[in-house]
């Protein structure tokens, strides 16, 4: 069963990125000109997002990458860095969506986050993809996600409330305008005789 899931799982570094991507779009999803309460939804999405994974990378992915060269300088900082983040996070947290301090934060937040990504996509994923086989980073992903589904389950349902709040505007805009445009075509496609 382990092996079969090991095949299936995304590697380690995958998953990742994956975790980079989602909490840079949601970022990118937060503008000071909206609402507080979605701005405080898409900063309680940062925040989750970012305390999962930061968690997920202590427990497993720093670790592994400890045997390979605990003296690398990008891996050093990175526990330093996420307790940046946490203290930062802890300060949103306390803060009033309504205030402009908030929006400081976020950008602050942002601005640390995006450095600390870089050095993760540029040193450390590359250096585990090189040393590691792709069987030995799938079994770390499977260890990552089943750790995250522990550290998701308690709060799974604010999760999906802060990402439906955060997300209503825009993003499910051009989804809802994405999906008509894509039946159009579909509908334009078929021949004639189809239609009737």
């Amino acid at each position: 069963m382990f092996s079969l899931s090991k095949k299936l799982s995304p590697t380690i570094t995958d998953m990742i990125r994956f975790d980079h991507s989602h909490v840079l779009v949601t970022f990118h999803q937060y503008t000071a000109d909206k609402n507080p309460k979605v701005r405080k939804a898409l900063a309680d999405t940062i925040c989750n997002a970012l305390e999962i994974h930061a968690t997920l990378e202590e427990e497993i992915f720093y670790p592994a990458m400890e045997m390979l060269d605990a003296q690398n300088d990008v891996l050093q900082k990175s526990v330093p860095e996420h307790q940046e983040m946490r203290e930062l996070i802890a300060e949103l947290r306390a803060t009033s969506a309504s205030s402009s301090r908030h929006n400081e934060i976020v950008m602050q937040l942002m601005r640390d986050v995006i450095h600390h990504v870089a050095d993760e996509e540029t040193v450390l994923l590359p250096k585990a993809e090189l040393t590691y086989n792709k069987d030995r980073l799938s079994e770390l992903g499977v260890q990552m996600t089943k750790r995250r589904l522990e550290l998701v389950a308690p709060k799974a349902g604010k999760i999906a409330m802060d990402t439906a709040i955060g997300f209503s505007g825009s993003t499910m805009a051009w989804i809802a305008g994405s999906a008509a445009v894509m039946l159009a075509l579909k509908r334009l496609a078929k021949p004639r005789a189809e239609i009737r």
